[in-house]
């Protein structure tokens, strides 16, 4: 409806732009507002939200607005508080589950409860859990109830009661006990007038199938519905929401803001394909893109647009400035010699910048995983620069680190009686509190360590049945180590004791989100080992680090993954690590193929766009893993950069591969290699070798670290060689010679 010229527009519309507005002003009918990096979605939903208020087309009782975090709701109150001129009271605002416990306490009766159950915590779940267990005889150590909850979550995110559990959804989980498992946990928890967090969706979704009557209620008191980070819901919530949106008769009032460019967490269930078929979901519904971003330059944006165009599974959508002195600095594409000069690169970077006068708090190195923090920690340490790590902890504070941490002290000194007793019964070995009390006091009588009452109680017998057969096997992991150190060195030894003593096998069998980047941590560690010459050198290195004063002021570097990076921006952003296998992450793509492609794309895009002035996208020819290196190839993403936005330098400075109509080397998947192990060669230095005529498949060719090799396929700068001593590699044809 167009606007009455004799009716002022109200202030808090004037300072949209007019695809803003538009998304406030459609009022009637389902609506999805596509709001890209940095176009101003919040204040596009706490405008629309007010707008409803103020011109009288609902009470605040009848509006419900929904949120991801308690933070995002906090902050919609108070900026709808804001332009209402007082504080909004009475809303239906919150997240998904503080709005379901809210509805679940007025209907408890529909599911057995009543309307003082009480909300377990995850402590709570697991002791009741185990409980549940019980009967099945479960071994605990193979199918931790830990993981057993992780399934049972999955099925209530998934809307799944155990009545709706079918053969194709069912678990093999405990020897294929699951299911029943589930089944009489619910029973319990109803015995208890009790529910898990799960549980509040899960009912109240329950209800709302299940009670016509709740349901028109529902339907007669919101009269509109606001959804935010709409890509990012799952299966149970977009069933919620979409029981409480759609109606018989009337409109389905429901807007929902998000960006399909921005799904990066199917990891925690998010279904990108929620927001894909909105329109199918709700016929008519009306689509407003938000496209003018008003956070980074042109150069940013263009980059990012031609990335995120390679994926199909999308709405589609453009950004473009939203300011008018957004030209700025094309993206910085820096190929460096391996994963340590990654990391001087940026610290010295970092320190050229706040010697400019840019402040370290508006820097950030966004990384795909969490080992790769370790580098850019030691060398920001070691240049004095203070920084911070965002959503995580430490490298070296991190639990599983702590843990190996202990085994090595151990193994450098028996007497470490602090080190042996975290990682006594680290893997579980039946060697609780009592026993370990035991070992303090049969360590006294001997005027020695925890270690020497260990062998004394396995000599004399005073341990029995698995205890000992556990411990035992602890002992001669330990023994078989020191052997090691003196023939193959400590970094072999350190791998090998963290295997015979289960402790690597420990997280190989967990079967939670966080275990292969507890791993991936762990194969860092070893990596940093490799750089020191003895055990305690290493050591002594760890506690000087660990012992370092934080610097209390809040301008710090920000470290963090690009997963913890949604949300945020800054002037300078470092994107280190863009090589295949690292990002994209080579498990996901194993596990997920091109769907998991395109999150994994869609992560670079979010990346990029985090950036306002500058982003520096970094890769290494080569990484070490464990102790032996391995050939890197560019990530795909950074081919992907359409080339007039980037400016290239360092190892691959003349050898960029710009588009071309010819097709990718990536066309049908990654490329396979093999990882040379078993082998622990001195650090090289690897030096870029001019290749003269083009090199083609069958040509032998050398490589600094690798040897002799036939190329057994190319495309551009880009071969794939079988080495004879490492395998088959991808390289870049800068790096190798021909010899024949």
């Amino acid at each position: 409806m167009p606007q009455d010229p004799l009716i002022p527009t109200p202030d808090y519309l004037v300072r949209l732009n007019p695809e803003q507005r538009r998304a406030i002003e459609i009022t009637e009918g389902p609506l999805l507002i596509l709001a890209g990096a940095g176009t101003g979605k919040t204040r596009v939903l706490t405008t629309r939200f007010a707008h409803l208020l103020l011109t009288g087309r609902a009470y605040p009782s009848q509006i419900l607005a929904v949120t991801f975090t308690n933070k995002a709701a906090r902050e919609m109150r108070e900026r709808v508080g804001a332009i209402l001129g007082e504080p909004a009271e009475g809303l239906w605002l919150g997240t998904f589950h503080a709005i379901c416990a809210r509805m679940l306490r007025r209907h408890a009766e529909y599911v057995g409860l009543n309307s003082g159950f009480t909300i377990l915590d995850t402590d709570d779940q697991l002791r009741l859990l185990k409980q549940v267990m019980e009967p099945w005889r479960i071994d605990t150590k193979r199918w931790p109830p830990n993981q057993l909850l992780g399934v049972i979550q999955r099925w209530k995110d998934r809307g799944l009661t155990p009545d709706r559990v079918t053969s194709a959804e069912d678990s093999d989980f405990a020897n294929g006990h699951a299911l029943a498992i589930y089944r009489a946990y619910q029973e319990r928890l109803t015995a208890l007038n009790t529910c898990d967090f799960g549980d509040l969706m899960l009912h109240v979704t329950e209800i709302l199938r299940t009670q016509p009557n709740v349901l028109a209620q529902y339907h007669r008191i919101f009269r509109y519905i606001l959804v935010d980070e709409y890509q990012d819901t799952n299966t149970i919530q977009y069933l919620w929401l979409r029981l409480l949106a759609k109606r018989e008769s009337g409109p389905s009032n429901i807007a929902c803001v998000g960006d399909d460019d921005q799904s990066i967490y199917s990891w925690r269930g998010a279904e990108v394909e929620n927001i894909l078929r909105f329109e199918k979901d709700f016929p008519g519904a009306q689509v407003v893109r938000l496209e003018r971003n008003y956070r980074s330059t042109v150069q940013i944006l263009a980059a990012a647009a031609g990335l995120i165009a390679h994926n199909d599974g999308r709405l589609g959508k453009t950004l473009r400035p939203g300011r008018d002195d957004a030209e700025g600095e094309r993206v910085q594409i820096i190929g460096v010699r391996d994963s340590d000069e990654e990391a001087r690169v940026v610290a010295s970077a970092v320190e050229r910048l706040r010697g400019n006068g840019h402040a370290l708090s508006e820097i950030a190195i966004l990384m795909r995983a969490g080992f790769q923090t370790r580098p850019f920690e030691e060398r920001l340490m070691m240049m004095g620069l203070p920084y911070r790590i965002v959503g995580g902890q430490r490298f070296y504070e991190r639990s599983e680190i702590r843990d190996c941490l202990a085994y090595m002290r151990v193994l450098a000194q028996g007497s470490d009686d602090l080190a042996f007793e975290r990682i006594v019964n680290v893997p579980k070995r039946g060697v609780g509190a009592v026993a370990v009390q035991k070992l303090h006091v049969q360590a006294r009588s001997l005027n020695g360590p925890l270690t020497a009452a260990v062998r004394s109680q396995l000599s004399g017998g005073a341990l029995k049945g698995k205890s000992r057969e556990a411990l035992a096997g602890l002992m001669d992991a330990f023994d078989r180590a020191f052997a090691v150190v003196e023939t193959e060195g400590h970094v072999v030894a350190v791998e090998q004791l963290l295997e015979d003593s289960g402790y690597l096998q420990m997280w190989r069998d967990d079967r939670s989100v966080e275990a292969p980047g507890r791993l991936d941590n762990i194969r860092e560690l070893l990596r940093a080992i490799g750089e020191f010459g003895t055990l305690p050198e290493f050591l002594e290195h760890v506690a000087l680090v660990m012992d370092m004063e934080g610097d209390t002021s809040e301008d710090k570097v920000s470290l963090m993954t690009l997963h913890g990076s949604k949300g945020l921006e800054f002037d300078t952003v470092f994107l280190p690590g863009w090589e295949e296998g690292v990002f994209p992450s080579q498990r996901s793509l194993d596990e997920g193929g091109n769907r998991a492609l395109e999150e994994e794309r869609r992560l670079a895009y979010v990346g990029l766009t985090r950036a306002r002035k500058r982003a520096i996208v970094l890769h290494a020819a080569s990484r070490r893993i464990y102790a032996n290196w391995q050939a890197s190839m560019p990530s795909r993403f950074i081919e992907e950069i359409p080339a007039e936005y980037v400016e290239v330098s360092g190892q691959t400075s003349e050898n960029r591969r710009h588009a071309s109509a010819a097709p990718s080397m990536f066309a049908t998947g990654p490329l396979t290699s093999s990882r040379p192990s078993g082998f622990r060669p001195p650090r090289p230095k690897v030096t870029a070798l001019k290749s003269g005529p083009s090199i083609g498949v069958g040509a032998t060719v050398f490589h600094p670290k690798f040897g002799e090799g036939v190329v057994t396929g190319a495309e551009g700068d880009r071969l794939e060689v079988n080495f004879e001593n490492g395998g088959v590699k991808r390289v870049m044809a800068s790096f190798v010679e021909i010899r024949s």
